[in-house]
């Protein structure tokens, strides 16, 4: 599975501090860690504090590639930010992201046709978060069937299906999961799949329980990639082994090291 490291963003204390003062130790430090524990991606964020998108993604793409030629994927909601980081990009990038409306696709594919990125498509639109398994599948169809029509390769785009915390969609849950097992039959091929894990147990005091819960769970219905927090232990060895036992890894004494030194 893709593990997408979230700890990038400005939303974080010390990512934060670090992008207000222009300070890449922080960066690049938080960099050096997600990888020493199997990140096979980074996901930067400049946060909703800063007052330079543009500049400020340009600069932490700057930062993280003088230490690292892992993947990047460049998340803001502002095209201008993610282009200024894609220019400089070395190799190749994720979109992070896209919604279901239509102004939205018009705006991301065309960009991620342009620079040969991924993108990740998140199953929403004007209207919110789906309620039900149905709506989901609506939206991601929408989402598939604008791609096919711009000529961007199904291969390179990663369905999220935007997963709302257990203490206030705890009956959504179930509904996601047969979502993601579904995702693999209804088209040909199948989108990868995607979820930003940390929003599972947003607000509750066992975060680190909750979200490896729901990650075993999801990737046996079939998940491809997730953005997580590579540095929580647990999560990862949770991650390897539900992988090990699905046969999608193969088996040595010392597993869990070879995983993240792979």
């Amino acid at each position: 599975m893709l593990v997408i490291g979230e700890l990038i963003n400005g939303m974080y204390n010390q990512a934060g501090g670090a992008i207000q003062k222009k300070d890449k130790s922080v960066i690049q430090r938080l960099v050096r860690e997600q990888v020493e524990a199997g990140c096979d991606v980074l996901d930067l964020n400049c946060g909703p504090l800063s007052h330079n998108p543009a500049e400020d993604m340009a600069w932490l793409v700057e930062s993280v590639q003088e230490v690292t030629d892992k993947m990047l994927c460049l998340d803001s909601t502002k095209p201008n930010a993610i282009e200024e980081g894609l220019k400089i990009i070395r190799n190749k990038a994720i979109i992070n992201s896209t919604s279901a409306d239509k102004e939205k696709l018009d705006v991301f594919v065309p960009l991620a046709l342009k620079y040969k990125t991924g993108l990740i498509g998140l199953t929403l639109d004007k209207k919110g978060v789906p309620q039900d398994k149905d709506r989901r599948m609506e939206l991601a169809a929408m989402i598939i069937a604008d791609c096919q029509e711009k000529g961007f390769p199904l291969e390179d785009l990663y369905i999220d299906l935007v997963i709302l915390p257990v203490n206030v969609a705890q009956a959504q849950l179930e509904d996601t999961l047969n979502a993601l097992a579904e995702f693999k039959i209804h088209s040909s091929p199948a989108p990868k799949t995607v979820v930003g894990l940390s929003n599972v147990s947003q607000g509750m005091k066992e975060r680190s329980l909750v979200n490896r819960t729901f990650l075993i769970m999801a990737i046996v219905n079939g998940l491809d990639a997730a953005i997580l927090d590579p540095l929580d232990k647990e999560l990862m060895d949770s991650l390897i082994t539900a992988e090990l036992i699905l046969n999608k890894q193969i088996y040595c004494d010392s597993y869990l090291q070879a995983y993240k030194k792979k």
